[in-house]
């Protein structure tokens, strides 16, 4: 199948790739040209503009935006819905927030403009392992795209999640849940290095790989982090969220579903970026004042 291809990050050039191994035709753009000569060199074919993307694509044409979400996805959409014809297919791969892509899917609607939404998850191991898909949009426009959904996603990796908005709702709980499952382990590894006990974390992170209920995916990466650096020294816990954590505690919010672990994981988060946390003097001070509690000054 042919595809356009825009954005070719550390996820859109693999994909592209993957797509090109599986024999798909792919044009490819990007803001800066090393991308696309990379690409170029593994069989894709380049365009020096969003105008000569288009040019290059036959019959029904299918777009693939992999941008970071907000203005650039906006400013893509803009550019392409010019030069697209109707019941021709633009796909967000990114992490745009559902209800801004519900709200684009309308616009480009009325322009007679499929516009389908692709929660996109697999990191940098995509290439080897799959990616899982998760779509949401027209159910025509999503079929006639199948096979570029095949090629991406594993056995079983793909779904089809509803109408306009419902993949990236699918993505952004499923980022959601992923805080959660990090920061458990995160903690779990922490009681484990400060137990009275010399515990080898590489080794009792692989060992639950086998057979263990917590086994999963993230715990074989964190086997592969410990294993390059034990300690973790050569890292800052430095942590920052990309916004699919925050968008997941608006929904619970908005649909009176508590998720105190989620949200906890997203304040600790914004905890690992605080150098020296006025909220916790506030406490140390409180505990002086009314206990004569020890204080440590400031050097």
């Amino acid at each position: 199948m042919q595809i356009a291809f825009i954005g070719l990050g550390k996820m859109g050039g693999n994909m592209v790739e993957r797509l090109l191994k599986d024999g798909h035709e792919v044009v490819v753009y990007n803001l800066t040209r090393p991308e696309i000569e990379l690409a170029v060199s593994k069989g894709a074919e380049g365009s020096e503009s969003l105008d000569d993307l288009v040019n290059k694509l036959q019959g029904r044409k299918v777009v693939w935006l992999m941008v970071p979400s907000g203005k650039p996805v906006d400013e893509n959409i803009s550019g392409l819905s010019a030069l697209l014809s109707e019941n021709d297919i633009i796909i967000d791969g990114g992490n745009s927030f559902w209800k801004e892509t519900r709200e684009r899917g309308r616009k480009l609607n009325e322009l007679g403009i499929n516009y389908i939404d692709c929660g996109t998850s697999g990191g940098v191991w995509g290439l080897k392992n799959g990616y899982s898909l998760m779509t949401g949009g027209n159910k025509e426009a999503v079929e006639y795209v199948y096979p570029v959904f095949k090629s991406l996603a594993p056995e079983g990796g793909y779904t089809y999640c509803g109408t306009s908005g419902a993949g990236h709702y699918v993505k952004m709980i499923h980022n959601g849940i992923e805080y959660g499952m990090m920061q458990a382990y995160a903690e779990g590894f922490e009681i484990l290095k400060t137990s009275p006990y010399d515990i080898d974390v590489e080794k009792v992170a692989g060992g639950w790989m086998h057979g263990s209920v917590v086994q999963s995916w993230l715990l074989e990466l964190a086997v592969k982090a410990f294993r390059e650096d034990p300690n973790l020294e050569s890292i800052k816990g430095y942590v920052e969220d990309s916004g699919e954590g925050r968008w997941t505690i608006e929904a619970a919010i908005e649909q009176n579903v508590p998720a105190h672990v989620i949200t906890s994981s997203l304040y600790t988060r914004f905890e690992s970026r605080q150098k020296d946390s006025f909220a916790m003097k506030v406490l140390a001070a409180l505990r002086n004042q009314f206990g004569g509690h020890k204080v440590v000054k400031d050097k």
